[in-house]
């Protein structure tokens, strides 16, 4: 018997500059802020649908040991102890005859693969463990970016609370300030009423962001999977030093590390697979079976020279007739095949998708940053003037709450404009395939399994 060759499984690594690219992708070189880091830590660690891809995986590992196994004969070995009576008028010599008999076997059975059955059972089996690694690899890199969004959004809602406090204190001395001019006849009654209005919205601004805050904080708390520290941190104050800028110059075959383009292209290898399996259907089935063992009527003869028993057997199996049953299952692979050469092209346009709106949102974002940079300085300088007006008299109360109320807007606009460009940075690293390998998730499958067939 020829010694069977012997196959090595691995993944392809990168070569080039996507290999030095894919070294920096991973967020611990993207992302900066230590706080941010040590929630992402906790959140890799504790995040439930990251435990449940965890599991599916494992799942799928068990399932291709099982195929791998059919690649070997199965042995077993057991043993049987036999006692029987047989009546006299049943007996050939007219006597009760009593017998006992010992057994003990090793039994071998071994399906000879010459259709290639079991190795595409097999192939399959891997691609779809390869595939569950990939997913699992995809709910990382979710984790990661939904974490990131919300800690982003909880500071830019710190800021935010911190401006409308600042606002609510300063319309409150200017509500105390129009009461009083109102009670000493200095000024209308409009005037206050109108102070005591803005001051109003300012407090019922500062409640809804309070209850947005702490929602964010929930949210939070779900994705990393245990309760998570309030710390206020306003993004003003981390602004820059939140995530690193993308080089320029990445290549754009990074995308092929992508987990749902690897997880889309091992599914389209298990459906090749599965073809193969449909096919190998139509032919013989054989197998080898045996047993070696030693038989006696008693236990101290169960070793004893000429006690051995051996049996040798092969089965074929042949399909005659199935009323179509065979080409169904070859069209319903044939169609399976089709469907994941679909997705995978689906994947991959929708990754070039995702990268484009990217970077198209992180370009328009910045240059809303500088607008609204630009109107946040007129409508300052325009706060300003209003007020020396309104003080000496040359313009009403009424230009000066316009005035404030349409710089309190700008303000905030421009910290959900400036929160949602850093995002647009954690939604283009993510769409460049980057991202974790959790501390707990399977190395990269290594197999050595047997190939070719025995002639």
């Amino acid at each position: 018997m020829r010694r069977r060759a012997r196959r090595v499984i691995r993944r392809r690594p990168l070569s080039g500059s996507s290999a030095r690219w894919s070294r920096k992708a991973h967020w611990r070189q993207f992302f900066v802020a230590p706080a941010l880091i040590a929630t992402l830590d906790a959140a890799l660690a504790h995040n439930r649908d990251l435990r449940i891809a965890l599991q599916r995986v494992e799942s799928a590992r068990s399932q291709t040991r099982i195929q791998q196994a059919d690649l070997w004969p199965q042995i077993t070995a057991g043993s049987t102890l036999e006692r029987s009576r047989t009546p006299a008028d049943l007996s050939p010599s007219g006597k009760v005859m009593a017998a006992n008999t010992v057994q003990a076997s090793v039994q071998a059975r071994w399906e000879l693969d010459l259709w290639g059955r079991v190795h595409n059972l097999e192939a399959s089996a891997l691609a779809r463990w390869l595939a569950s690694d990939e997913a699992r690899r995809a709910v990382a890199l979710t984790v990661v970016a939904e974490v990131a969004h919300t800690w982003l959004l909880g500071r830019d809602l710190d800021e935010r609370i911190a401006l409308a406090r600042r606002t609510t204190a300063s319309r409150r001395d200017s509500a105390r300030i129009a009461r009083r001019r109102y009670e000493v006849g200095a000024a209308p009654r409009l005037d206050m009423t109108q102070a005591d209005t803005l001051l109003g919205q300012a407090e019922s601004a500062v409640i809804a962001l309070e209850q947005r805050r702490d929602e964010t904080l929930h949210a939070l708390a779900l994705l990393v999977g245990r309760p998570v520290e309030d710390t206020v941190v306003p993004l003003s104050a981390l602004d820059a030093v939140v995530v690193r800028d993308l080089p320029p110059g990445v290549p754009s075959d990074l995308l092929e590390q992508r987990p749902d383009i690897r997880a889309a292209e091992s599914r389209l290898r298990a459906a090749e697979a599965d073809i193969g399996v449909a096919r190998a259907a139509f032919f013989p089935r054989i197998a080898l079976t045996g047993s070696m063992g030693t038989a006696s009527a008693a236990l101290d003869g169960l070793f004893s020279p000429g006690s051995g028993a051996w049996t040798l057997a092969e089965s074929i199996l042949t399909p005659v007739f199935d009323a179509g049953r065979l080409h169904g299952a070859l069209s319903d692979a044939k169609a399976q095949r089709a469907a994941a050469v679909a997705d995978y092209e689906r994947t991959v346009q929708g990754a070039f998708r995702d990268v484009a709106d990217a970077l198209a949102a992180r370009h328009w974002l910045g240059r809303q940053v500088e607008a609204q940079n630009r109107t946040l300085a007129a409508l300052t300088e325009r706060a300003r003037l209003s007020d020396l007006r309104y003080r000496n008299g040359a313009a009403p109360h009424l230009e000066v709450l316009e005035a404030q109320r349409d710089l309190f807007a700008i303000e905030q606009t421009l910290i959900e404009t400036r929160r949602a460009r850093l995002s647009s940075e954690v939604t283009l690293f993510t769409a460049l395939g980057g991202g974790p390998d959790a501390p707990s998730a399977p190395p990269t499958p290594v197999f050595e399994t047997p190939t070719g067939t025995t002639p």
